[in-house]
């Protein structure tokens, strides 16, 4: 899975972010859901497939970006 930012109106909820986007659920991972980074300006993140990363960027979205998984570093104290 990949990051995405997109633009959305304010208050966009992940249902109309998929239909807008032209995705379904299974391009979307929808327990990560759709992340509000400045409502204000309707600038959202999503996790989604590469496959739809690649489409949703190429309509104008920001990314694919990265998304590494977060872990401790070095042994547990």
């Amino acid at each position: 899975m990949v990051l995405v930012t997109v633009r959305l109106p304010a208050g966009a909820t992940l249902e109309e972010a998929l239909r807008r986007l032209g995705l379904t659920e299974d391009d979307a991972d929808t327990t990560y859901g759709l992340v509000p980074l400045d409502p204000e300006q309707g600038l959202y993140a999503l996790r989604v497939t590469e496959d739809a990363g690649r489409r949703v960027g190429q309509a104008g979205g920001g990314g694919p970006f990265a998304d590494p998984p977060i872990e401790p570093y070095g042994p547990p104290s």
